[in-house]
């Protein structure tokens, strides 16, 4: 018989090194988690757990590293098919109007569908739990569709410019459309308490008009949903609003109202400190994506201000942006030696504050700080376990060094969200990982081969 005080549990694992990522960073050699009805309801020391808690499933996870899920605050889900496609020589504005958008709008549904369960796969794989889509969903209800069932979180949004470029252009009536599609997402997927929900994203750059920031901003306010748009990854940004506005973009944001705890900003290379002090001051998050920027030759470290607006205050988070690879923890090590490098500061973004950005920072730019990005009682039972029997993950002395440093998501074992073990022994048990490699490599071809684009290789393919 159980004892009337012992708590019962759906799930406990048991044994690991335990980076929580709770409001104390514990860290705990021969930790326990346990999960009960999707959420976390004890953590503590193994003998302490044990003592007095009852799992119907007890997993032994000595050896092993346990971390939250973490948090992906900015990706493109259906880029994935584009994978190393596009040439790297392409200035900014080519890539993006002559390969880029062709090449999105030339999916079909499906084949968006593939794409984006292909981008889940690779970021359950790795240990994202969560993550907020970038705004550039074309065939929107055939990914939402395509995602269910995936065990993963996310926020998604359509492809939103409204803003008239080409003469004849009805401005009005493109506005329109846009909060007409925004009310037709957001009802048919309600951020309600499902993993999967529309919230009024935008693309941001100069592609969305002041009456359209402003209708989302009221839209995000009143019913609780967050905002992410794209910003200054380019000097086009800064350059077009100056000719245009008369303002640089964060002063154009401000004055427009729409500044906020609501809103992610993303890349945002090209600011000037003036808009680190209106970030700052208004509680703006900002997701840098900096394998994004060493591709693309943002300049990030160069012209970037992400040390000022850390030691501003400003929340930054991370993303993985594009198709290229969804692992998450490379864009950690990344954050935290760049601008070592940069600034000569070996103080600059320690791995501490580089593992905050993937977990507690991502959480709160996505409007789910406590409940995602730690392993604390009352949080969402969102958990990972890293492989430290293997080679980079030996000697271990600082698991957060570790982490940041030496590992990747190749170590990723298994992976738990909402208390659902979505990954097992490296393989995903929500995708068939097989058929699923074989329809996107198809899908892949077809993409490419309706584009009329050419494969650039600077080597020759026989």
């Amino acid at each position: 018989m159980i004892p009337a005080e012992t708590l019962v549990v759906d799930t406990m694992v048991t044994g690991a090194l335990l980076v929580t990522m709770d409001p104390q960073r514990r860290v705990i050699r021969d930790g326990a988690v346990a999960m009960a009805g999707g959420k976390i309801v004890a953590v503590g020391p193994s003998a302490e757990l044990a003592a007095t808690v009852t799992a119907r499933e007890v997993v032994d996870a000595r050896g092993f590293v346990a971390t939250p899920g973490f948090v992906n605050a900015h990706v493109h889900l259906t880029e994935t098919l584009l994978r190393n496609f596009l040439p790297e020589a392409l200035p900014f504005d080519e890539g993006l109007n002559q390969w880029v958008i062709p090449l999105y709008q030339g999916h079909r549904p499906q084949e968006q569908a593939i794409a984006a369960r292909l981008a889940v796969l690779a970021m359950l794989k790795t240990g994202t739990t969560t993550f907020l889509e970038a705004g550039t969903l074309i065939a929107f209800d055939a990914v939402a569709h395509a995602l269910e069932g995936t065990g993963i979180r996310g926020r998604i949004g359509r492809w939103c410019m409204d803003r008239a470029f080409a003469p004849g252009e009805d401005q009005a009536a493109l506005t329109r459309a846009a909060l007409d599609a925004f009310e037709t997402d957001l009802a048919a997927w309600p951020d309600d308490g499902r993993r999967i929900a529309a919230w009024p994203l935008l693309v941001g750059h100069m592609t969305n008009t002041a009456e359209l920031w402003q209708a989302a901003t009221a839209i995000a306010r009143e019913r609780g949903l967050r905002i992410s748009a794209h910003m200054a990854p380019a000097v086009g940004d800064p350059e077009w609003y100056l000719a245009h506005t008369g303002k640089r973009p964060v002063q154009w944001l401000a004055d427009l109202g729409v500044l906020g705890d609501h809103l992610s900003l993303v890349h945002m290379v090209h600011v000037d400190e003036s808009e680190v002090a209106l970030l700052a001051q208004s509680g703006t998050h900002v997701v840098h994506c900096p394998e994004a920027s060493l591709k693309g030759g943002y300049q990030a470290t160069t012209r970037g201000l992400f040390p000022e607006m850390g030691a501003a205050g400003v929340n930054i988070a991370l993303g993985t942006d594009g198709g290229d690879r969804h692992d998450l923890m490379p864009s950690a090590r990344l954050m935290a030696g760049l601008w070592k490098d940069a600034r000569g500061d070996t103080a600059l973004f320690p791995a501490e504050s580089a593992l905050e950005m993937l977990t507690v920072n991502g959480a709160r730019a996505m409007g789910l700080e406590g409940q995602v990005g730690m392993l604390a009682v009352g949080a969402r039972a969102d958990l990972v376990l890293h492989d430290a029997r293997r080679p980079e993950w030996v000697p271990l002395h600082n698991p957060v060094q570790q982490l940041v440093w030496s590992a990747d998501g190749r170590g990723v074992d298994s992976v738990w969200v909402d208390g659902h073990r979505v990954v097992e022994a490296g393989r995903c048990t929500t995708i068939d990982e097989q058929s699923l490699l074989a329809e996107a490599q198809d899908a892949a071809q077809a993409v490419i081969s309706r584009s009329g684009l050419p494969l650039r290789m600077a080597w020759p393919l026989l």
